[in-house]
């Protein structure tokens, strides 16, 4: 059995890798760390694992740990890391956005690979240090990665994304309150989101001509989980065309898939999968992506790459069924 760490051990996506840790064949957790929740069970946090765990958080670390996974807020990564040392043999997985960049993958001689499964798997499969990429970066690069692999993308990427409530984390803040959120409808960092690094960066790793700009518009919507993602661009092709290139791509892809009818959010809620549909409107075709963020978007992808690291089926303790009804 692979043992595996979690560091900040009280969010919502430390609290769905716990649930999918334990349910691994292959993976023991050793251990949750949480400062603020040290000697506390994590069922008082993580009430939907009653039954499931007996295990406290805990301010101690097992240094030799197998695997050890980051859940800690942007910038703290590297805080951690500079603080504690582990064994050289010991696997990182990083869920914050502090080594996703090309100018951020080098950190105290270790070297960090994007995790993108789709885009990396190769990399992914050998290296001990592995970025996990964002949520709405993942939705959006899965939308438009076949199109840079052909060198199809020529105009503007023009992106509005839709993100659920837990998208924002545990802490409260004025938009994260039940009565601001319910019913209610809004857009938030404008063109000028942090995964729009990460998404750039990728597609110029596929078309190292692109230069126009990917456009993109966040927003808040008044549901808990998910990702609904509607790209569009210029496009000369035939949408059989498209769909043809599409699956081409992702035939090899071990949770994404493309759907010939129209999609919607349910499809994909408590699942690690992707399902993109595909139209053609004129010049342009219309790409429509959705995730569970909390899973494809966070802690289910994160396990996706662990299980490549570690030789194992890349599908291990994923196999989850949507919340359909």
């Amino acid at each position: 059995m692979i043992k595996a760490g979690i560091i900040g051990g009280a969010g919502y996506t430390a609290g769905e890798l716990i649930r999918l840790i334990i349910n691994h064949s292959k993976l023991e957790l050793d251990f949750v760390f949480s400062t603020s929740n040290a000697g506390n069970k994590i069922i008082d946090i993580h009430q939907d694992l009653i039954g499931e765990i007996d295990l406290n958080f805990t301010d101690r670390i097992n240094e030799n740990i197998d695997v050890l996974f980051l859940c800690l807020g942007h910038g703290n990564s590297t805080t951690f890391l500079q603080k504690n040392k582990f064994s050289k043999n010991t696997k990182i997985i990083d869920l914050s956005n502090d080594f996703r960049l090309e100018n951020d993958k080098i950190f105290n001689g270790k070297t960090f690979v994007y995790g993108l499964p789709e885009l990396n798997k190769k990399a992914i499969k050998n290296t001990n240090y592995l970025a996990n990429p964002g949520c709405f970066a993942t939705a959006i690069q899965l939308a438009i990665l076949p199109l840079a692999k052909r060198s199809l993308i020529y105009d503007d990427i023009n992106v509005n994304a839709v993100t659920g409530a837990t998208g924002a984390g545990t802490s409260l803040s004025k938009t994260t309150h039940f009565t601001w959120r319910d019913n209610n409808f809004s857009s938030y960092k404008a063109f000028t989101h942090q995964h729009l690094g990460e998404i750039n960066q990728s597609i110029k790793s596929l078309q190292d001509n692109f230069d126009d700009e990917v456009v993109f518009i966040p927003n808040r919507g008044n549901f808990s989980r998910g990702i609904f993602a509607t790209t569009y661009t210029k496009f000369k092709g035939t949408i059989e065309e498209a769909k043809t290139m599409y699956k081409e791509f992702y035939q090899d892809a071990a949770f994404t898939f493309i759907s010939d009818k129209e999609i919607h959010l349910k499809q994909v809620v408590n699942t690690n999968k992707c399902l993109i549909h595909l139209s053609k409107h004129g010049n342009k075709i219309l790409i429509t992506s959705i995730i569970d963020n909390l899973l494809k978007g966070a802690s289910g992808q994160a396990i996706q790459n662990m299980n490549l690291m570690f030789g194992f089926d890349e599908t291990e303790g994923l196999q989850l069924k949507a919340n359909y009804f």
